[in-house]
């Protein structure tokens, strides 16, 4: 059986994800959404795919199997309520919004309906990650360290507070994401982000451009996450490290590195984990197995609870219980 697929975005990520499902079997990406209508018909054109400026009139005149979501933090609401009153499967992309509010209000809906999602945190899907969680699972860990250290993106919305939510609700949610994945759920937060370069060389910048939290675990061990967008182009350090009595693994996108008393080994990361996360996804439009899906809205929405509590206590200069 083909799936009809559309996707709701125009931006770099919609394009990844569109290129990806037009190389698979019994696939066929019909339309798609963008904020405009010539938008959507510009980045529909290159896959004979039907453009549209409103998700309510992509969906009238289409019966989708499944919908991509990718859009910006701020743009969420209507979009997901539009495909959960038709029941329509949707995978979206990360952060589920730039605060909790409205999407606390969408997950009462999506539990309701039983409605199957996905969202597009990428990492749990690599094979490196795979055999991280698997080492883990035998080590009882002391410490976690993260960083997401990078420059400022360009588009004004990223650097707009209201809009984005911050780099940690923005990018480092991935970092946020993996220690609940590989380490447990967190019990509290303890951010403090600052202002130091950013908003003196662009305009209109709200957001802190340095920022590092404390967690704390359930489980009692303690993470502490830091994140710059202060670097100049292609310099930059995305990872994070775990410490216990055995030695430290140690995970960047690339690889992971063993450390285990003087001995390391390295192992490259492989395969494409935006082709797994889709594949995972549907599958389970076909089939209704969702055991492969290691992230719906639920488990998503817990990751965004946890960053908008860092920015909530860097503003109160307070600890967060979750």
């Amino acid at each position: 059986m083909t799936l009809n697929i559309g996707i709701v975005g125009t931006g770099w990520f919609s394009k990844e994800h569109a290129d990806l499902l037009a190389k698979m079997e019994d696939v066929s990406l019909k339309a798609v959404c963008g904020s405009s209508k010539q938008k959507g018909e510009e980045m529909a054109r290159a896959y004979g795919a039907d453009g549209y400026g409103e998700i309510t009139e992509m969906l009238d005149a289409h019966k989708l199997d499944a919908v991509y979501i990718c859009v910006p933090p701020q743009s969420h609401g209507a979009i997901e309520r539009a495909l959960i009153r038709r029941e329509i499967p949707f995978f979206i992309e990360k952060p589920l919004g730039s605060s909790t509010e409205i999407p606390a209000s969408l997950l009462q809906d999506i539990k309701e309906h039983n409605l199957l999602t996905s969202v597009g945190y990428h990492f749990r899907y690599q094979e490196t990650v795979k055999q991280l969680k698997a080492s883990l699972s035998n080590d009882k860990v002391g410490m976690i360290v993260g960083q997401w250290m990078g420059g400022m993106p360009g588009v004004a919305w990223w650097r707009n507070q209201e809009q984005s939510g911050g780099q940690f609700t923005e990018q480092t949610t991935h970092i946020v994401d993996l220690v609940r994945y590989l380490a447990g759920e967190v019990k509290e937060v303890y951010g403090m982000f600052g202002n130091r370069i950013m908003h003196e060389k662009h305009e209109n910048v709200t957001v802190s451009d340095i920022g590092t939290v404390s967690l704390k675990l359930e489980n009692g061990i303690v993470a502490n996450i830091s994140n710059t967008c202060v670097l100049p182009d292609g310099v930059g350090h995305v990872g994070l490290s775990f410490y216990n009595e055995q030695g430290m693994l140690d995970w960047n996108p690339e690889r992971l590195m063993e450390v285990r008393s003087g001995n390391s080994t390295e192992y490259a990361n492989t395969g494409n984990p935006y082709a797994a996360e889709s594949e995972a996804f549907l599958h389970a439009v076909r089939t209704g197995d969702r055991s492969r899906i290691l992230s719906d809205y639920e488990d998503g929405y817990k990751t965004l609870k946890v960053t908008c509590s860092a920015f909530e206590s860097a503003q109160s200069g307070l600890p967060v219980k979750l």
